[in-house]
This record gives C-alpha cells, structure tokens and sequence, in this order.
C-alpha cells in the first residue's frame, strides 16, 4: 500500500555503511556472469560475491536501493516516535522491529546521534527521521491528519490490548525509566498501556515498542 504522506524531515546522511556480517547467507550467483540475471534490481557486486545480509530470500543479490524501493510501495501507514532515549541499543531494536513490521517511518525526538550497532543493519532499508522536540512532532502529526497514541503504564491509560489502533496512527514511547515527558502525553490524543501480570512495574521499551507494533499488526495488517 502506497502512503501519499508528505515527508517528515530527515536526518543527515549516514556514514558509508560496512559489509553486513551474518551467519546465513549464498554464494556467488551460481553459473558466472554469462548466467547472472538482467534486471537492474540485481546488484553486480553481490552476483559476484555472494550475499551474507540479513534480508529474506526474496531480496538476496538486490541492491539496496531496490530494496527499499520495494519496500517503500507497500509500507503500513503506522509511524512510531521515540523521545528521548538514552539507551542506543534500544533505539536500535526499535528500528530493527519497525523494519520487520514495516511501519512507515520511526521519528526520534531529542537526541540526534545513536548507536546504530542495535539496528543489525535494517536502518538501510527502514526510514528514520528526526524532531528537535516534541511540539515539532506534535505539529507534523496533526500536519498529516494523524493521531498520536502514547505508550505508557500511567493512571488513566487504557489497555491495548482492548483499545482499536487507528489504522493511521504514530504510536509514541518514552525512554526506559522515565518513561514519557507530560507535554507528551499532554499532547497524546490517546494513552495505552501494556497489560502486565507479574511483578516488575515496567518491561523493556523496546520490547514494548515491538508488542505495540505486533497489536497494530493483528487489528490491521493483510497477512499471506
């Protein structure tokens, strides 16, 4: 499904990526160049050299930029902001998560700079944009015509797993600990907590992050 949203700002131009290490992967398209498929898509150097990304088989040997291409056409219209993690690793395995669930885009609010280790690469083929602060994110949601549902275990929260996910929406998270600033949930238009049953008040925000993602994916998402 194509999203005809405007585009959020985005961050700078990351550094030149580095080859992606993983434990599975293929070799050399089998056959030599007299047998490597014509189609653009197809990045020469993988053909050559084998392909060790962490993508799924469909995409082996594509170039990245048809990757996301591909991936751009038929992305969810869910967004997911973070504001003001202070654990890199984190911001990373939301990114990754975001990815597999293919949600539109993933705004960082705050900080600009993370550690990109915890995404294992799919900051590539994920888009990720940032916001000086929260009003900034506020004023392009309402931009967009899109509500913005807060992700915290505070009184008056209401339970996800009863509450219907917009099928537009930005679902928003807090850093770990604190959780979200009030002018966030001020400016929430609705606040949903995670039901728990055990005896820790909290679970990881990214892991959070990812249970919020899957539910939007259950109410929502074609699956097959």
């Amino acid at each position: 499904m194509q999203n005809a949203e405007s585009p959020a700002p985005q961050l700078p131009s990351a550094p030149a990526p580095t080859p992606e290490q993983s434990t599975h992967g293929v070799g050399p398209w089998p056959g030599g160049p007299d047998a490597w498929p014509t189609d653009d898509r197809y990045d020469p150097e993988l053909l050559a050299g084998g392909d060790t990304r962490n993508v799924i088989d469909r995409y082996r040997y594509w170039r990245i930029e048809a990757i996301v291409a591909e991936l751009d056409a038929r992305r969810h219209p869910f967004h997911v902001a973070i504001e003001n993690w202070q654990h890199d690793m984190n911001i990373g395995s939301i990114v990754r998560s975001a990815n597999a669930f293919l949600a539109h885009t993933v705004h960082i609010v705050g900080r600009r700079r993370w550690n990109k280790r915890g995404a294992m690469v799919t900051d590539r083929y994920q888009h990720v944009v940032h916001h000086e602060t929260i009003a900034d994110l506020v004023v392009w949601a309402k931009g967009e015509r899109m509500p913005v549902i807060a992700v915290d275990n505070v009184p008056g929260s209401v339970q996800l797993e009863t509450f219907g996910l917009p099928e537009r929406c930005v679902l928003l998270f807090g850093q770990e600990g604190p959780g979200l600033s009030a002018e966030a949930m001020d400016a929430a238009d609705a606040i949903v907590e995670i039901a728990q049953f055990g005896s820790t008040r909290s679970i990881n925000a990214s892991a959070a992050a990812a249970i919020a993602m899957h539910t939007w994916i259950v109410q929502h998402a074609r699956l097959g």
